[in-house]
């Protein structure tokens, strides 16, 4: 047993943790069949790295419109909820525990994704940023602002989608409210102007997450959900920090306090914004004071720097992103200080099997 508080087990509230280190969510676009199903693939790439103490996968899309990726999974269809429970099987097996995120796309997508009509988003606003089509890479385009019964629906998207994360026998769903997608882009001044309910105000522009979270609780425990933040994104995915960024955020965070959520998912800034008026450079320690509950922290963390996060009381659990995918023993190396294997890069978002369940273990 390490002695460090980043490896030992954790208890919070009645969850029991194997240890303080999550898999963070990482899109691999392994998901290229008729259907977008989970695959046994992904049952092995999921349950070789059951010993963190919680595993969050891959952005999961809950409709078609959802979509922004090519050969991302779904949870939309029955099909698509069948598929899950080999990974949720395969993780529990080993002792896992594993939470789906839940994921909408909006401006972040494009037509070809989308049989040429418009993406959805808050407002008729270019992120001007890329999306991944079969050609790789391209620029986007002015999505389709959507209207409000197309704003209910999509909320009804989330709800459907949790409803089978429960059925596939997942933990729990993670919201993914940040980097730029659905949700961040109307928490956004810059992403969203509009003039209804769900524009203007911080409460109107925050609506649409709590909305969704109170739609949820008909078909699972406050208990069982996550929500992802990234306050100080900027400059990146479309996202631009103004004068009410971090207030809306703020705003946010002390209104979940009153769900009793599994957790709450942030993240360190992405860029350099210590000279970005109104950011904040470090996101736990800003946010840590005005949230009651589980707090996770994201972005570049090392073993050391990932225990003295804890240490120093900013967060609870520490998220490991890219360490993950090329270490899928991350846990045991962390625990006997191993070398890591460098990740390829190239082969992240390939729809391919290089790249994705071939990293050596120890001893291999």
């Amino acid at each position: 047993m390490s002695d460090i508080t980043l490896l030992k087990p954790y208890t919070y509230q009645t969850e029991k943790y194997n240890n303080r280190m999550a898999m963070a969510p990482m899109t691999r676009s392994r998901a290229g069949n008729e259907g977008n199903l989970a695959t046994e693939q992904m049952a092995i790439y999921y349950s070789d790295r059951a010993d963190a103490g919680l595993l969050i996968t891959e952005g999961t899309v809950v409709s078609k419109k959802a979509v922004g990726f090519i050969n991302v999974p779904g949870l939309y269809s029955k099909e698509q909820t069948e598929s899950w429970k080999q990974v949720t099987k395969a993780v529990h097996d080993k002792g896992g525990k594993i939470f789906i995120q839940l994921w909408h796309t909006g401006r972040l997508s494009h037509p070809e994704l989308h049989n040429g009509e418009l993406p959805h988003a808050p407002s008729a606003i270019n992120p001007e940023a890329k999306a991944y089509v079969e050609s790789g890479f391209i620029d986007t385009v002015t999505p389709k602002e959507m209207t409000v019964g197309e704003i209910k629906a999509t909320i009804l998207d989330f709800k459907n989608s949790t409803k089978n994360a429960v059925e596939a026998g997942f933990d729990g769903v993670e919201l993914h409210a940040a980097n730029g997608y659905l949700f961040h882009q109307f928490f956004n001044g810059t992403s969203n102007t509009r003039t209804d309910e769900y524009g203007g105000s911080i409460e109107n522009r925050a609506k649409i997450l709590f909305e969704t979270l109170d739609a949820l609780k008909d078909v699972i425990s406050y208990s069982r959900v996550g929500v992802r933040l990234n306050p100080s994104m900027h400059g990146v995915q479309g996202m631009t920090v103004d004068k009410d960024t971090i207030a809306t955020h703020e705003y946010i965070v002390k209104k979940l306090n009153d769900y009793g959520l599994a957790y709450l998912h942030l993240t360190e800034p992405f860029t350099d914004v210590s000279e970005v008026p109104y950011a904040v450079t470090e996101v736990a320690k800003h946010f840590r004071p005005m949230y009651n509950g589980l707090l996770m922290i994201n972005k570049g963390f090392t073993k050391e720097t990932g225990n003295k996060v804890i240490e120093d009381g900013d967060a609870d659990m520490v998220a490991y992103g890219v360490p993950f995918i090329a270490n899928p023993d991350l846990v045991k190396r962390f625990e006997i200080d191993a070398p890591l294997n460098a990740p390829d890069q190239s082969t992240f978002y390939t729809f391919t099997e290089k790249g994705y369940n071939d990293y050596p273990k120890l001893g291999e």
